[in-house]
This record gives C-alpha cells, sequence and structure tokens, in this order.
C-alpha cells in the first residue's frame, strides 16, 4: 500500500487477540507482554506484532502520578468510583482503561535506521487509514485539557479520541496506542480530573500535571455520531493487518517468551508495590 509506512507492511503479522480476557486479566500483564514480546521480535524470531488488548476499569498511572502530594486520598477515590490504579513503565500520565476502550500495540524490530518518531508516525498512519472511510479529518497534535496529554495526541474537531506511548526493549519497539472507542470521552476525562484534584489539593509540584477540561475528549462512537463497538474496530484492524501483509499468524507466545514475561511481571509487581 502507497503512503504508509514500510513498518507497517512486513511480510508477515503475528497477531495476539487478549481483547476478551475479561476482568482478571491485568494492565501489569499487558505491559510484561509488550516486553517480552519486545524482545522476542528485536532477536528476530518473532515477526512483527499486532496485539489487541482490554482492561476493565483500570486507571494506568505515569511515574510521575506516583509522586503526587496526595496520591494516597487521589487512589482512594478512583477505588471508591470501582477502578484499581497500576503503574505503567513507560511514558506519559493517567489515562482510563475500560470495557470501551481498545488498545493496540504494535511490536516492531527497532533498527539504528529508525528512530523515535517513525514508530508513532506508523501507528498514526495505521489509525488515519483503519477510519478513512468514516469521513472524518484525523489530527495529531496535542489536545491541551485532555489527560495524557502528547504531540500524538488523536483527535477529530479538536476532540482527542486516543494517545500514543512507546516503549523500547533491546532492539524491539512497542508502540501502545489507547483507542477511546465506546461511552463518553468527557466522563473518563472527569474521572481523572477529579482524581488529580484530590491528588494534589492545590499543593506546589515540580512536576506540571495537566489541567484537565473533560469536554476536550470524546470518544469514537461520539464523533461519527453513530455505534461503533470495541468489537467492530477490532475486526476493521485484523481485515486492514491482512491487506498490509501477505499473511497472518496467531502463534500464542513460547516458552522463551514466557520466561521473559514472568521476569518483566515481576518487575512490575515490585515497582507499583514501590510507588503505590
Amino acid at each position: 500500500m502507497q503512503d504508509l509506512h514500510d513498518l507497517l507492511q512486513p511480510d508477515t503479522y503475528r497477531f495476539i487477540d487478549q481483547s476478551e480476557l475479561g476482568p482478571t486479566f491485568s494492565a501489569m500483564q499487558s505491559f510484561a507482554t509488550d516486553d517480552a514480546l519486545s524482545m522476542s521480535v528485536g532477536q528476530g524470531s518473532s515477526p512483527t506484532v499486532a496485539r489487541l488488548w482490554v482492561h476493565h476499569n483500570t486507571i494506568v498511572l505515569g511515574i510521575p502520578d506516583a509522586k503526587l502530594p496526595h496520591i494516597d486520598e487521589g487512589l482512594q477515590y478512583l477505588y471508591d468510583q470501582g477502578y484499581k490504579a497500576v503503574v505503567r513503565n513507560s511514558g506519559g500520565l493517567a489515562v482510563v482503561l475500560d470495557q470501551g476502550v481498545l488498545n493496540l500495540s504494535f511490536v516492531f524490530p527497532d533498527s539504528k535506521d529508525v528512530d523515535i518518531h517513525e514508530g508513532y508516525d506508523a501507528m498514526v498512519q495505521f489509525i488515519k487509514r483503519l477510519f478513512q472511510e468514516e469521513g472524518y479529518p484525523i489530527e495529531a497534535f496535542e489536545i491541551t485539557g485532555s489527560y495524557c496529554p502528547g504531540t500524538y495526541d488523536l483527535s477529530i474537531n479538536g476532540k482527542k479520541f486516543a494517545g500514543i506511548s512507546q516503549r523500547r526493549v533491546k532492539n524491539g519497539s512497542a508502540v501502545q496506542i489507547y483507542l477511546c472507542v465506546e461511552g463518553s470521552g468527557s466522563e473518563r476525562a472527569a474521572l481523572i480530573e477529579q482524581f488529580y484534584e484530590r491528588a494534589i489539593q492545590g499543593a506546589e509540584t515540580r512536576f506540571t500535571y495537566p489541567v484537565i477540561k473533560p469536554e476536550t475528549m470524546a470518544s469514537l462512537s461520539e464523533l461519527f455520531q453513530k455505534e461503533l463497538t470495541v468489537q467492530d474496530v477490532r475486526n476493521r484492524i485484523l481485515f486492514l493487518l491482512n491487506k498490509l501483509s501477505n499473511r497472518i499468524i496467531t502463534d500464542p507466545m513460547n516458552g522463551e517468551e514466557m520466561g521473559w514475561f514472568e521476569k518483566r511481571f515481576d518487575q512490575m509487581i515490585q515497582r507499583n508495590e514501590k510507588a503505590l
């Protein structure tokens, strides 16, 4: 396909669908999985991976969030709303994951010729192509007032529906995006707004945390003004992957990858015990 990054057009995609594992599937397992797959792709024992994942009522915090002056009160608020909190190992700040948010990780081989922006650009191109038929221009720039603001926020008419992060491990690179597909984007943003209010309480902080404006965020269902489900988007992703590559395999994680996963998962647990 023309005008799409070479990273998106490998000969083979390995498709791993973890979007229906249910509420016991932890975000810590997801981040450890991407680390293990990055190691595997990086050493050439796995082709490029596309992994789908969904987590139930989870707030994924950035490392700076764990240092908020009144973090315990912020966390208590989240628990009272029925959410659990996890500190991620990649960059960024607090985001909301629930059953209406689909996450996609591309795990690319990371070479000296590929800079960090190329991974982000590839993901932006993929999402634009994924929703091309809807006829809405998708833009990538920082949306002030959104949670976890960044240069690669994806928005339609100034309302953010997705954010991208990237983590490089060994010679592999995991580019991760959350897509708010269903439900209310502004309600998710209001949850994070209240979390920061309780966790900061006007105290001075070294780090500048975002001032959340819930109206800056929306779901794809809201933006497209039609019912769109996580399953719909999953099917679209699989269809597009088929067009971009010669074949798709669905191999589960092998023994070596599971060994790396266990180590990384243990590290995530330890990090979270220290941070929270």
